[in-house]
């Protein structure tokens, strides 16, 4: 048996790895946000991306971001990676980015919303929205709607927003959706990834039926893969299995495969709407192709936040 794994151990990681973005389209002149890109795949993220164009690095933790940026461009040559902060957990940090942002850049052309919290221990974040609902959902629909004028003015412009697959295991619970009546941080993490899906699907409805030509915006979910990473340091099971199976699990660099190829691909540069895992379209379950539930998200959200989306 040692043998056979021995012999089978590159083809196993192979598989592991999954696809691969094969893209070398530049980015010269053209600027991108990455959400929680000083660790994981949102740094590997951003490594890329920093080869190719100017780069935020959309933080909440400033000195972690300000290390991952340096690294990067002593790494890259690219002076144009910036640190902003950013915390998800609080709309008033997201609206204080925002600002700041459109004061300072005249452009946006990809916004990745990458952030995000798995398996916390029950907690809210400074507007009382359940964490994993009001980081991985509810943070980046506020961000988004602040920065999609300058998306727009920028087309054609990419929102690319990373889910999992863990979506479908996922509900809209409109009933508690912050968890008061009965919680599961595992539930509420895959509660938060079906409601990126639905965001980014009511969002490429919206989009593509206000452009008159359907390049000018798109809006695309993806599955990085299960990746070593620090997603899990709330779970000390999860921990100690990953450090355990992390041979079966990707690597950041590979994780930030499909983010990647949804940010510069050619081939998608008119697909919109749509949910990518290995670099390729991926099955989304049922809850997550269901539009009125989209429709419903969309509103709830908005209400939540005290915005008008239309």
């Amino acid at each position: 048996v040692p043998v056979l794994l021995f012999v089978a151990a590159p083809y196993i990681r192979r598989y592991v790895a999954g696809g691969q973005c094969k893209s070398t389209a530049k980015l010269d002149g053209k600027v991108v946000i990455v959400t929680g890109a000083n660790t994981g795949i949102g740094k590997e993220t951003a490594r890329d991306l920093a080869r190719r164009g100017k780069v935020i690095v959309a933080c909440r933790d400033i000195a972690k971001a300000e290390a991952a940026a340096s690294e990067i461009r002593a790494e890259t040559g690219n002076q144009q990676v910036i640190v902003k902060k950013l915390d998800l957990a609080d709309t008033k940090s997201i609206r204080e980015f925002a600002e700041k942002f459109l004061a300072e850049e005249k452009e946006l052309h990809i916004l990745i919303n990458n952030a995000g919290v798995m398996l916390c221990p029950y907690s809210k974040t400074a507007d009382g929205f359940e964490m994993h609902l009001g980081v991985n959902h509810l943070g980046h629909f506020l961000l988004t709607f602040l920065l999609l004028d300058r998306l727009k003015q920028s087309a054609p412009a990419r929102i690319v927003n990373v889910s999992s697959l863990a979506h479908h295991g996922g509900r809209i619970r409109f009933h508690d959706l912050h968890g008061e009546k009965s919680y599961n941080r595992g539930l509420a993490y895959c509660h938060s990834k079906l409601a990126n899906v639905l965001f980014t699907r009511e969002l490429a409805r919206r989009l593509q039926g206000k452009s008159q030509r359907r390049a000018e915006f798109t809006a695309n979910s993806l599955h990085p893969g299960s990746v070593h990473s620090e997603l899990v340091r709330h779970s000390f099971v999860m921990t100690w299995l990953w450090k355990i199976f992390s041979f079966f699990l990707k690597t950041p660099w590979e994780g930030a495969q499909t983010t990647i190829y949804c940010a510069v691909a050619e081939e998608l540069e008119s697909v919109t709407g749509q949910y990518f895992s290995d670099c390729q379209p991926a099955y989304v379950s049922p809850r997550g192709r269901d539009d009125e539930t989209a429709k419903k998200l969309w509103n709830v959200s908005c209400e939540l936040l005290h915005i008008q989306w239309d």
